[in-house]
């Protein structure tokens, strides 16, 4: 191994580590690693709102209205990403006459598809909690609604968290798929960095990769920490 040019590649990086990390910011729009992360934490949560409530209605929907939701889950989990970035992208603007932004765009396609594994997930941990469960809490007086909200849906949420986190770093590897409609996230710039020097790919994209990888085991830390904190409290 040249570790002399394995140096000079690595010194290509450090001299653009400020653009990697946030692009042309403040003399331009924010990106690199910080548009990123936003677009990643943002669909994270649009992601898990929305996969709550739809999770809840395969649990509680009956007849034609959760037949549609199955279905429209299903298209959701059916399509590529790509193409669902290039349909928010490209077609709404000619059908409902309005401009989409490339970021806002990212972040919907991100969220709907992230939407459609968490419903399923929830979907799984509210079924596999025990019928005596759900007649235990009835026989207290409550009604369905806080019988959901107060007993199911925390232990469901709860013993599906590993799912979720699973869902939640694959947002964050996917948002990489910006670059398509331009978004100057994190690989996006890396690339444009690389296509500058045209020698040193191996270096820059490592460092690529050792950066998705901090981002996702940081979340998978941090989550799997506060799941075993809450646990403990709850004793």
């Amino acid at each position: 191994m040249d570790f002399s040019s394995l140096a000079n590649g690595f010194g290509i990086v450090w001299q653009n580590l400020d653009y990697l990390i946030w692009g042309n910011y403040p003399d331009g729009p924010i990106g690199g690693i910080v548009l990123t992360l936003f677009m990643s934490l943002i669909a994270i949560i649009l992601s898990t709102i929305l996969g709550i409530f739809a999770g809840v209605g395969l649990a509680v929907l009956t007849g034609w209205k959760r037949t549609l939701l199955v279905m429209l889950l299903g298209f959701l989990r059916a399509i590529p990403i790509l193409m669902l970035i290039f349909w928010t992208y490209f077609l709404l603007p000619v059908l409902l006459n309005i401009d989409v932004p490339a970021i806002a765009s990212v972040i919907m396609a991100l969220a709907l598809i992230g939407a459609a594994y968490i419903a399923h997930a929830v979907y799984a941990g509210m079924i596999a909690i025990t019928h005596d469960q759900w007649q235990a809490a009835y026989s207290l007086g409550l009604k369905p609604k806080q019988v959901i909200i107060y007993i199911i849906l925390p232990q469901a949420i709860k013993m599906m968290m590993p799912s979720f986190v699973n869902q939640w770093i694959s947002l964050i590897k996917d948002s990489s798929l910006a670059y398509v409609v331009g978004v100057a996230e994190f690989t996006f710039l890396a690339t444009q960095v690389n296509n500058r020097s045209m020698v040193y790919p191996t270096e820059i994209f490592l460092f690529v990769i050792g950066v998705y990888f901090v981002m996702c085991w940081s979340l998978d830390f941090v989550v799997t920490w506060l799941t075993k904190t809450m646990m403990a409290k709850n004793g």
